[in-house]
């Protein structure tokens, strides 16, 4: 633990102005942001007497061991850069909502030529219009289903336009009016973009002049006789009335507004959004967070205001936030808002009106998501603590493994093999910590050699993020940095998949940044999906790396048995044991990891062509002489000249082409057993 007075900056040091400033650790890792209006005064409640500290501050000032700030112009530019920081670093005394779902979005793809209505989750994209969230993805297929009457837009996969493009034949819903049918030419691209722009504007909130529009088309044609056209517009309008009962008019005045609502206590809070359009409620969403820092509720509205604009800009910015309590610095969130959207943004507290009661209903949504996640969560921790600890006891360790890797090879008899890497804390998967391996330093089936190349990479990464960050002392020049084990000899095997290369040990090494670095925490439990061989193949490569503060075991698929090493009986854990039902999770998350990884790697040597080894033979230039020959067996028996006739392909790579076609021996043509047909190749050299 950290004394603060060891870093406590000098007086007079820190600046008086607007700014943000960074908590690092002794490994150089950001672990906290803010920003202050005055960051002398700021900084100066961090350095006071411990006993006089929320817990929560104290925890966080006696981890770090260094501070430093950036002073900016204005509170604005400060509320900016802390949000970019908070996004960046990841810091572990931050608060972060979560998401407790990944909320889906109807969309409308104005970006592209024919614009498609469809369901979209995860991140926003450029040239998309957004509606949303919906709480449930079957409720925009409801809403849109209503509304393809009066907006027949298109709702297929490209895949599907193109089909339907090339057989001249629309799909069902070009046939039963509820689709265009652009991908025939029914309507230009012209005609179809505006019947978009119409949805969009419905979806906007603009309907009772539409609506209006309708009513008067049908009258009319009821005047003229036309009784089929106006019964056809009289059951559009329904159509539409209904798709209009499903968001509740709340406000009466048409307004576009966020309602922000919080509910908390001493340890989490919940977060509650609505978002109203046209005076409707037209989505609904919710996050909730663990009080890692001392906030109190107008701290966590400027947070959710944070993540919910960070990203968004225009419209996506309502015209009116209203809060259950305003920020510290109201006006320069308002002005970082009007900056997002570009005109000016409303945040306020609501007082009286229909503004007040919808922001009770927000308020009371607020309270039974946090009870809800309280309910579920308290379960949750209960039987994770027991599983931690019925595996610390049964293993004999000294406290309970709150980080757990485990590792899985992966091969089809011997090909392709590669193994993954997946990691959980607190008996949680930590998804974004899961690392890939490919084995390339033998070829074959020995899952026994592989464990130990892959724990030897791994671990050989942990000893070189502590020798870079400092965690071993260093000493005189001639003797070298001291380590706990013998240092890693030579370079390390390349590696693949995300974790990236090895560093090279001769390099410069880089100033840390402050990011969470990959493979630089240990765990305190290390599981290998197998028995006895993969575990003493495991505890050789930590041995060979000096590491002796890792425990090892292995689960064994057949009976469920847990193998330590150097033990030449398993340890049995009941059935019914928590501590077993979590090591298997484990074991079955890194399997399902690492055969996912396999079958995408078999998957694209499989789909590979013999054009592929041709040196300076782009994916334009290889499709280009797919098309002109009609498939790859055409053009293995085409002659250089011929190849030369194709645009851009000039007679070098004819002859590189030639080459390696005739190098390869073409597939055995397969038959329909069922017709006795043959099957030839097609344009990509594959089967069909």
């Amino acid at each position: 633990m950290a004394d603060p007075s060891s870093y406590r900056p000098r007086p007079g040091q820190i600046p008086d102005s607007p700014g943000v400033y960074k908590f690092r650790d002794e490994h150089r890792r950001v672990i906290y942001v803010g920003k202050a209006k005055n960051l002398r005064q700021r900084l100066a409640n961090y350095f006071q007497d411990l006993a006089g500290l929320h817990p929560r501050t104290r925890t966080m000032v006696t981890t770090a061991a260094s501070v430093e700030w950036t002073v900016v112009s204005t509170e604005v530019e400060a509320l900016q850069l802390e949000y970019s920081w908070i996004k960046e670093y990841d810091p572990r005394f931050n608060v972060k909502y979560r998401d407790d779902k990944s909320y889906p979005y109807l969309a409308v793809t104005l970006n592209e030529e024919f614009p498609r209505v469809q369901v979209m989750r995860g991140a926003k994209k450029k040239g998309v219009r957004y509606f949303g969230p919906y709480g449930h993805a079957w409720a925009i297929r409801e809403t849109v289903d209503l509304m393809l009457r009066v907006f027949p837009v298109r709702t297929c996969s490209a895949g599907v336009f193109k089909n339907a493009a090339r057989t001249g034949r629309p799909c069902l819903l070009g046939y039963i009016g509820k689709c265009s049918a652009p991908c025939v030419g029914r309507v230009t691209p012209e005609e179809h973009r505006e019947l978009a722009d119409d949805f969009c504007d419905f979806m906007a909130g603009r309907t009772g002049a539409y609506i209006r529009r309708l009513e008067k088309d049908m009258m009319a044609a009821a005047e003229e006789m036309e009784y089929e056209r106006a019964a056809r517009l009289r059951d559009d309008v329904e159509a539409l009335k209904r798709a209009m009962e499903k968001s509740a008019v709340v406000l009466a005045d048409a307004t576009d507004a966020d309602l922000i609502a919080v509910a908390e206590d001493e340890l989490e809070a919940a977060v509650q959004i609505f978002h109203v359009r046209g005076g409707r409620v037209r989505g609904q969403r919710g996050w909730v967070t663990d009080k890692v820092e001392n906030v109190d509720t107008s701290g966590l509205v400027e947070h959710a205001i944070q993540q919910l604009y960070g990203e968004e800009a225009g419209d996506a910015v309502p015209k009116e936030v209203l809060v259950p309590a305003l920020p510290e610095h109201p006006d320069a969130v308002s002005q970082w808002l009007a900056d997002r959207r570009g005109s000016q943004v409303s945040l306020r507290i609501p007082q009286r009106g229909d503004k007040k009661d919808l922001m009770a209903t927000v308020q009371r949504n607020a309270l039974q998501a946090l009870g809800l996640h309280k309910t579920k969560r308290a379960s949750d921790l209960t039987t994770r603590s027991r599983a931690l600890e019925e595996i610390s006891e049964a293993l004999g360790l000294d406290t309970a493994p709150l980080r757990i890797e485990c590792f899985d090879i992966s091969h089809l008899q011997g090909d392709d093999v590669v193994a993954s890497m997946v990691v959980f804390e607190d008996g949680l998967a930590r998804k974004g910590e899961y690392r890939r391996f490919q084995i390339k330093s033998f070829e074959g089936q020995d899952d026994v050699r592989s464990m130990h190349e892959v724990i030897g990479r791994r671990f050989r990464r942990y000893l070189q993020e502590k020798e870079r960050t400092g965690e071993w002392e260093d000493t005189p020049a001639d003797t070298g940095p001291a380590r706990t084990g013998p240092a890693p000899t030579g370079p390390a095997p390349a590696h693949s998949g995300p974790e990236g290369p090895a560093p090279d040990a001769a390099a410069e090494p880089r100033e840390d940044d402050g990011r969470p670095k990959r493979f630089a925490y240990p765990p305190q439990l290390l599981v290998v999906d197998g028995g006895q061989p993969q575990v003493a193949a495991a505890k050789r490569a930590l041995d060979e790396l000096g590491i002796d503060d890792i425990a090892v075991c292995g689960l064994a698929k057949r009976l469920e048995e847990v193998w330590l090493p150097d033990d030449d009986d398993p340890v049995v854990l009941p059935r019914s044991s928590e501590g077993l039902y979590l090591l298997q999770r484990i074991r079955d998350e890194a399997h399902r990891f690492a055969i996912t990884y396999q079958r995408a790697k078999r998957a694209k040597r499989i789909r590979s062509s013999p054009l592929d080894d041709v040196a300076g033979l782009g994916e334009t230039r290889k499709q280009a002489l797919i098309k002109h020959f009609g498939s790859v067996k055409k053009l293995r028996q085409a002659t250089i000249d011929e190849i030369c006739e194709v645009p851009g392909i000039g007679r070098t790579t004819a002859e590189s082409v030639a080459v390696a076609l005739a190098s390869t021996t073409p597939a055995t043509p397969a038959v329909n057993t069922a017709t006795g047909e043959i099957i030839e190749e097609d344009d990509g050299g594959s089967k069909t």
